[in-house]
């Protein structure tokens, strides 16, 4: 299970433009995606304005922090597309990612000791819950704006 909340991670962090949940022809610029993640946890989790308020700046924080990570192992996957990629370089090519993605671990682990001091440990959780659930409605989303109108007919 974390290794598939990494790899969301990893991928939301690292798209540029991303489209709507609603899966409209539209992209979202980063302060929208952040406005809709935010009304999102903070319904989902029953955040009050006073926690929603100190929470998630550090939130973002957090955020931030990881898509430098994230967007660092992205650029080391971009260099082992080349053929001629000898095989130390593939070895220290995998070495960032797994660096990266223990970085990015050590992160979460260092921002839920941050997290404690401001929600408690089931507001955290369902944190955790919404943002995995935005994520997953943000990927359905863009699931059936990229499927041709011919296979949803085919689908019912």
């Amino acid at each position: 299970m974390k290794k598939l909340v990494v790899l969301v991670g990893i991928i939301l962090c690292s798209i540029g433009s991303l489209w709507a949940a609603d899966g409209c022809n539209q992209h979202l610029s980063p302060e929208e995606f952040r406005a809709k993640q935010k009304a999102f946890i903070i319904e989902k989790a029953g955040l009050t304005q006073e926690e929603a308020a100190k929470f998630f700046p550090v939130y973002f924080e957090l955020q931030d922090r990881k898509k430098v990570l994230n967007d660092e192992a992205w650029n080391l996957v971009r260099e082992g597309r080349d053929q001629n990629t000898t095989e130390t370089e593939y070895e220290e090519i995998l070495e960032g990612i797994y660096n990266a993605r223990i970085s990015s671990d050590r992160l979460d682990k260092m921002y839920f000791d941050k997290f404690k001091k401001i929600l408690s440990f089931k507001k955290i959780y369902q944190v955790q819950r919404a943002e995995m659930r935005f994520h997953r409605e943000l990927l359905k989303g863009m699931q059936r704006h990229m499927r041709p109108n011919n296979s949803r007919k085919s689908a019912k």
